[in-house]
């Protein structure tokens, strides 16, 4: 798609999925030149002895399919086997300052990486380097620190299990915790937070329970474009009558109506399922309010003699009840549906839905872990869940949907800033050497250290970080001081164009690609968002001779910069059951066996206590904990505010950005785009299609102005207000964070609408 287009907007008043997937699906490999490579590779795409999906990190299903893949999957596979291609030659014609003024989406077209390259200051451009001489300049930049926390190394989900578990060790055994993740920027709320309620930091759910719930809620998630394969779960569901409870601030295509692509039927006859039986249209922040109003609702009848609470589960298996109770109903009606924008009706609708299932499952994404209080928000879920025992039962349970394949992963392997005492003991038993027991950095930290001047080198393992981290316009600054950048990718993108004053790029194998070694072809293992832990083995050629293996990378920086290392870090590169046996070490409790157990086609799971009541908290019960109040944000006082909450489009993966179009809302050939209600922008006097600026509301002195901004009518609750994530990311305070989790509230921005300035004006109108 061309990026001169000229923008239009639409209603889209389809069912999601259907006929415009297949078309999207079609088109996504026609315009990669992979129509036939890609569609052979999508046949073993989630299929037992192929390739995991590069994208989310939903679990496959336990009902065999002919397919097994979503259009978002497809996409991200068609960009991973393009046949276009990033050579020496693209760099010899385009400086760094050429290709820092093209998109995002430009530089993701360009295609594979194919060599390592090193950033020459003298031309302004990359230049071939090779990878002996690469590694060399790690391990020389790591190794002059005066201290290894002047280092930040991070990951993205991306990254296997193997290459995570090496990564974690290589950079203990170099001295630092400093691991920013991706997963600080989305579910972090749900690993910090939810283990001081139930034991545990991840789902407690399996797929079959989908099958056996009697009534689902979905919380702040876009089932539709982030994990469309969820899809047919909740097409299963509707079509046996389990209610689907929907909150979200906006209504989205996909969770009001969709159509199976594969279901012959539905698309022969232009056919649809109605997925939301009750669409709950929450005020930004007002979750919190929702969720203390259904729980007031059940609690006052069971005052009133009905038996609506789980008595038994709440005396034997949970803490703090009473406090937790009398907080709750001390909460007026008056100020839940205030906050909440909720009619009193509706929530105790809602809770009659609840009240009624006897076991429920609980979804929830981005929509309740990015607010300042996302970490305390989940913890009052996981509540309104023990209240009728649904936890350790079929069809029941707390279900976060992860974003990126393998980010629950890494973090079960070791990809973590803050490591227990007993698995730092574990790692030096297992390596013989000691680790270091301070806590590292997470995302926010560590840009905080790079704007302070304390970080010298950051190693990212896959992943845009510069474009997923608030702050944009600071984080440019900060990160282009630094004196060592290295990004470990397979395409070109935003972290490579702003980079320290040296800078490598390193070209990996992509995850569908075949891995080779001497030891023969090898396979990578992933944890997916259920701790369903399965192996992924490539089917298609390396796009590059030239490229090497996530492992095969991180041991050779290893050795680079730990040259006396007793670590066998050769061993490991050419078989990668070596490494698993390891995995196995460290972890005895849930990865006992793990070269054997995941020899089953189908992979094995991971324990999860909680499924069978088993509560590893300080009380050994699940704990009801006390959130004083409604709020999820903090109060602005200011008459003009917004609550922004940035989103992804229909054809963007994270950062990646498939194209500038967004079919599902109606917008083509643009993201410089804001959603706002008709009703709010008539009372601010703005015009259909007005071109405006966001400003952020804040006290710290920093301006912080998005202009060039289209208003586009689209039914959103009053006060809110939606744009695209990254382009919107420079309104993001890095101040603006969860405090448990260190995560930025990026679903809840404060802004205020301000006219463009005269020269952006002129420019658009030109």
């Amino acid at each position: 798609m061309s990026e001169t287009a000229k923008p239009h907007y639409e209603t889209y008043d389809h069912p999601a999925g259907g006929w415009g997937a297949a078309k999207a699906t079609a088109k996504a490999l026609l315009e990669q030149s992979v129509l036939g490579k890609g569609s052979r590779a999508l046949l073993s795409m989630n299929k037992p002895g192929g390739f995991k999906c590069p994208s989310c990190a939903f679990p496959d299903p336990d009902r065999e399919k002919t397919l097994e893949f979503c259009e978002n999957g497809a996409k991200a596979l068609a960009v991973e086997a393009t046949k276009k291609r990033v050579t020496r030659a693209f760099f010899e014609q385009h400086t760094v300052t050429e290709l820092m003024a093209q998109s995002d989406y430009w530089l993701e077209e360009q295609g594979r990486l194919t060599e390592p390259m090193r950033y020459d200051a003298a031309t302004d451009r990359y230049v071939p380097v090779t990878w002996d001489d690469a590694y060399a300049m790690i391990g020389r930049h790591l190794r002059a620190l005066k201290d290894p926390n002047e280092a930040e190394f991070y990951t993205s989900g991306r990254t296997s299990n193997e290459a995570a578990f090496l990564y974690s060790i290589f950079v203990r055994a170099y001295g630092t915790n400093n691991f920013p993740d991706c997963s600080n920027m989305c579910h972090e709320p749900t690993s910090r937070g939810l283990p001081h309620a139930i034991g545990v930091g991840k789902g407690t759910i399996v797929m079959s329970d989908f099958d056996k719930a009697e009534a689902i809620f979905i919380f702040g998630q876009n089932t539709g474009t982030n994990s469309p394969r969820m899809m047919s779960n909740l097409v299963h569901a509707r079509k046996h009558n389990v209610p689907i409870v929907v909150v979200n601030p906006m209504p989205e295509r996909a969770l009001i109506r969709f159509t199976e692509p594969q279901d012959p039927v539905k698309m022969a006859t232009f056919g649809s399922t109605a997925i939301a039986s009750e669409f709950v249209h929450i005020r930004i922040g007002g979750d919190l309010a929702l969720v203390k109003g259904m729980i007031k609702a059940l609690l006052e009848r069971d005052a009133a003699g009905e038996k609506v609470l789980d008595q038994e589960f709440i005396a034997e298996h949970t803490h703090g009840f009473e406090a937790w109770r009398d907080e709750v109903l001390s909460c007026s009606w008056q100020d839940i549906t205030r906050v909440s924008g909720i009619s009193e009706e509706q929530i105790r609708r809602v809770a009659e839905i609840y009240a009624r299932s006897k076991a429920t499952v609980l979804c929830f994404g981005m929509g309740i872990t990015q607010h300042q209080q996302g970490s305390r928000m989940i913890q009052q879920l996981a509540a309104l869940l023990m209240l009728r025992g649904n936890f350790g039962k079929p069809g029941a349970g707390i279900a976060p949907i992860r974003g990126h394949s393998n980010v629950q992963g890494d973090r079960t392997v070791g990809i973590d800033e803050k490591p227990t005492q007993a698995y730092l003991d574990r790692v030096r038993d297992t390596f013989n050497f000691e680790p270091p027991r301070e806590h590292g950095h997470h995302v926010v930290e560590s840009v905080e250290a790079m704007i302070d001047g304390r970080s010298k080198v950051f190693i990212g393992m896959g992943g845009n970080f510069i474009h997923a981290i608030p702050d944009t316009i600071i984080a440019y600054e900060a990160m282009s001081r630094l004196d060592l950048t290295v990004g470990i990718a397979t395409k070109l993108n935003r972290g490579h164009i702003v980079h320290g004053k040296d800078a490598l790029i390193l070209p990996v194998i992509a995850r569908s690609e075949i891995d080779r070694t001497s030891a023969g072809e090898q396979f990578v293992t992933i944890e997916d968002a259920m701790s369903n832990v399965t192996s992924s083995r490539g089917v298609l050629e390396p796009a590059s001779p030239d490229l090497r293996a996530e492992v095969e990378i991180v041991c050779r920086i290893a050795r680079a910069t730990l040259p006396d290392s007793h670590i066998p870090w050769e061993s490991y590169i050419e078989d990668y059951d070596l490494i698993r046996e390891k995995i196995a070490q460290v972890y005895p409790e849930i990865y006992t066996d793990f070269p054997k157990k995941i020899k089953n086609p189908k992979g094995f799971h991971l324990d999860i206590p909680p499924r069978r009541r088993v509560w590893k908290t300080s009380t050994g019960k699940a704990n009801f904990l006390v959130i004083p109040g409604l709020a999820v944000d903090s109060d602005v006082p200011d008459p003009d505010m917004l609550r922004l909450s940035t989103i992804r489009s229909h054809d963007q993966y994270n950062t990646t950005i498939y194209s500038n179009s967004d079919r599902y809302r109606g917008v083509y050939n643009d993201r410089m785009v804001l959603f706002l209600s008709a009703a709010e922008r008539e009372e601010r006097g703005l015009e259909k299609h007005a071109r405006v600026a966001l400003e952020t509301i804040s006290s710290d002195g920093v301006t912080r102005r998005v202009e060039g901004l289209t208003v586009l009518d689209y039914p959103m609750p009053r006060g809110a207000i939606a744009g695209y994530y990254p382009e919107l990311n420079p309104l993001l305070p890095l101040s603006h964070f969860d405090d448990i989790s260190g995560t930025p509230a990026a679903k809840s921005i404060p802004v205020r609408i301000v006219a463009m300035a005269d020269a952006t004006r002129e420019a658009a109108a030109a």
